[in-house]
């Protein structure tokens, strides 16, 4: 089983490493992160079973490649601050890392909850939180964070409601930055200009 991903910005001190959403292909990204992040090096893989990589994408398996790309890249950047972010099902893949390793810095955009609640909110009438596998509990392991928190909350996303973030936000227990965009939607968020410059500042903050 082979990942494969992209490197933007080699060579700095510092690095973000980027889990994208169910449908995004990360490597279009890399215009954007080049810009917006100039100090960062920033690390964008595919999924297992999407895109490039090879295998079979399944919670626990997405989760141990995680923490692998992590403790690889923190060691590549032993002098440096490697952030973590994660946009929709990604947010739950970052969550989990830094659930479970020392991330100073962690960026959620559009999270949710778990995805078994918002699943069931799409779908009332279903058991489905009995039925899926996959269950990416962030409220249950976002407390573990003991790092600085960005959420960029989408006010008119039919994916994930707004109100599956806030739960997200109050299992956290403590205060976080949270930058509103209450005209944006799931997809068009990150179109607004505010989003890539929320995302620039809040990692220069954290790699002073």
């Amino acid at each position: 089983m082979v990942l494969r991903g992209w490197v933007v910005n080699p060579g700095r001190r510092d690095a973000l490493l980027y889990f994208g959403g169910n449908a995004e292909s990360v490597e279009g990204n890399r215009e954007a992160f080049t810009r917006a992040l100039p100090s960062h090096t920033v690390y964008l893989v595919a999924y297992r079973g999407y895109g490039a990589s090879d295998g079979e994408p399944t919670e626990t398996h997405l989760l141990a490649d995680a923490l692998a790309l992590h403790d690889d890249i923190a060691k590549r950047h032993a002098g440096g601050h490697v952030a973590v972010a994660g946009r929709s099902l990604g947010s739950g893949v970052a969550t989990f890392v830094a659930a479970e390793r020392r991330v100073p810095t962690l960026v959620l955009v559009t999270p949710f909850d778990s995805l078994a609640a918002v699943a069931q909110a799409h779908y009332p009438m279903f058991p489905v939180g009995l039925l899926l596998r996959d269950r990416y509990d962030s409220a249950l392991r976002l407390p573990r964070h003991q790092g600085r928190l960005l959420v960029l909350r989408a006010g008119q996303d039919q994916v994930v409601p707004p109100a599956h973030t806030d739960g997200l936000l109050k299992a956290l227990g403590r205060p976080a930055q949270v930058v509103e965009f209450p005209a944006a939607g799931h997809d068009d968020l990150s179109l607004d200009p505010a989003y890539w410059s929320a995302i620039g500042d809040f990692l220069a903050m954290g790699a002073d």
